[in-house]
């Protein structure tokens, strides 16, 4: 009893202590900061934004009128385009995935765009929506299992792709069976005539593209030597090269664009670039291909031949790298087209192809992603600036009236973008309105983990210590932005992330709801799979 009584005392003197103290903390947690004036200790405070001269950008926007003015202008764009609901048939669908490209990385990206206020094409779509992007096993997801998702519409199990979370990872057995497949959003398309396509920065059999055709327990087998390195049987278990040019889904593709050559070839063979081969099974799965089907089909493997495509052309293959393609930093622009020029001659295929009965193309800007693994923040989020410029392509040689676009990510990243600045202050460079409490400047861009802890900090006697990022140079694309766990790879976010949508139906896409909803609400504008606006009688509809 007396223990108890000693317990409450206890418990009410931190209450009481805790509210004696708010005030302080608060002030710790939420400085307010002085624009004008000069600090009478000297140096720079470390809790608070140092008493800085800072200017608006523009002269007018000290004044209200010029935000209030700027408000009443969105209102009536929002007006405008929630009034009107446009509830025709999707004959195109187009769903572009910015993979890992998280919230923080748009935010970030905007300012590398050349400010605070700038938009990626995306962002002005008229509808928009959060994704959860959880497993079925796991609280932070992968790129497989999220790929299931979003074009299969079921949650799968981590590491697996177009299969039910019936199959665990590696589980050679569980993904035979086919009463475990699922089906993807491009085999409904497929189903109703239209044409099909895909299109990526990664290598064609990489985890997101290969949720378009393929069935795996595990998304590292992309040729047969990794099935069988985990002591499985490809002749059961085959892997997603054989898959992308033997399945039904795979065979009926008009496009295929990425990387990957090295996963299509035998270990006896090198390409072009003088890359060996990967397979055991001796199979050159590009000979397939082009014995499959007729002199319209094109195999190409660099920029030129992309360029130089026919208008005849009624399929096109194309292997632009060993692995996955360069980054667009490193790239070489005479012999990688961009993501841009690829989803353009992909347009153009589809569009000829579909015979007026429309097209399903996938698109993943799958760089962003290994950016970010990397704590190489500058890539990421150029290679966002470049997914972005495909989108803005695709939406402008299309109309709303008929095709819907879809933009999202699979999953989000640890990048927090964090601190004081003035605006436009360098994205990535140090944060210029505080110091850190050693004294040190500390990056506008940081991760919650991975390799950039290592070159972000150092070992004195014993300590360690953080780098004078001053000494640094951190606008090299090669510098590891720091990391506060080390980690070998930065892992993935579990946050929510964005989806965009522009056209038809697009404004089933707001909310915030499961990432596997995804699918099924582009075929349901889209008139696909058994339930449609066709079935349920929408407004000025008409079936394929």
């Amino acid at each position: 009893m007396r223990l108890q009584f000693f317990l409450l005392c206890l418990g009410l003197s931190a209450l009481v202590s805790g509210g004696a103290t708010s005030h302080e903390s608060e002030r710790r947690m939420h400085p307010v900061f002085s624009l004008v004036g000069s600090n009478p200790l000297g140096g720079r405070p470390k809790r608070a934004m140092p008493q800085i001269v800072f200017d608006a950008m523009k002269a007018e926007e000290r004044y209200a009128e010029y935000w209030q003015g700027m408000a009443a202008q969105t209102l009536e764009q929002q007006l405008e385009s929630k009034l009107r609901l446009n509830t025709q048939l999707a004959r195109n669908v187009m769903l572009f995935i910015g993979d890992g490209m998280s919230i923080p990385t748009i935010t970030a990206g905007r300012v590398y765009l050349g400010g605070e206020e700038k938009q990626f094409a995306f962002e002005q779509f008229p509808y928009v929506g959060l994704s959860k992007t959880y497993c079925a096993n796991m609280q932070v997801a992968d790129s497989a299992c999220t790929a299931t998702a979003y074009l299969g519409g079921v949650k799968a199990n981590y590491g697996t792709i177009g299969v039910s979370a019936a199959v665990q990872f590696k589980d050679c057995q569980a993904q035979a069976q086919t009463a475990h497949h699922v089906s993807s959003i491009a085999a409904w398309a497929q189903k109703q005539g239209m044409a099909t396509g895909l299109v990526t920065t990664t290598s064609v059999t990489h985890a997101s593209p290969a949720g378009v055709y393929a069935h795996l327990a595990n998304r590292n087998w992309e040729n047969d030597a990794e099935v069988v390195g985990d002591g499985e049987d490809p002749s059961l278990c085959p892997d997603a090269a054989v898959q992308l040019i033997s399945s039904p889904v795979g065979q009926k593709l008009n496009v295929i664009m990425g990387g990957g050559r090295e996963n299509f070839l035998p270990k006896s063979v090198t390409d072009n670039s003088g890359a060996p081969g990967r397979r055991l099974d001796g199979r050159n799965l590009i000979e397939e291909w082009k014995s499959q089907h007729t002199n319209s089909a094109h195999y190409v493997e660099n920029r030129r031949e992309l360029l130089d495509l026919s208008n005849y052309t009624s399929r096109v293959l194309g292997l632009f790298a060993p692995y996955h393609m360069a980054y667009h930093l490193d790239a070489n622009p005479r012999e990688q087209p961009t993501l841009e020029e690829m989803v353009q001659a992909a347009m153009n295929v589809l569009e000829r192809q579909s015979a007026g009965r429309g097209y399903f193309l996938f698109v993943e800007g799958g760089r962003i992603d290994h950016g970010h693994h990397d704590t190489l923040a500058l890539r990421a989020i150029d290679e966002t600036a470049e997914f972005d410029k495909a989108v803005r392509f695709a939406r402008s040689h299309t109309s709303t009236d008929d095709t819907l676009i879809v933009v999202s990510s699979d999953h989000s990243h640890t990048m927090s973008l964090a601190g004081y600045s003035s605006r436009k202050n360098d994205i990535f460079g140090i944060n210029d309105g505080q110091l850190a409490s050693d004294d040190l400047p500390y990056a506008t861009l940081s991760y919650a983990n991975g390799p950039g802890y290592d070159s972000n900090y150092l070992r004195e006697g014993g300590a360690v210590k953080r780098k004078n990022l001053r000494a640094i140079n951190m606008k090299n694309k090669d510098f590891m932005f720091p990391s506060t766990v080390p980690l070998e790879s930065e892992t993935h976010g579990g946050d929510d992330v964005a989806v965009f949508a522009s056209g038809p139906y697009a404004q089933l896409f707001t909310g915030v709801y499961e990432q596997h909803f995804i699918p099924h609400a582009l075929g349901y504008a889209a008139c696909l799979g058994e339930r449609n606006m066709c079935v349920d009688g929408g407004i000025a509809r008409r079936p394929r």
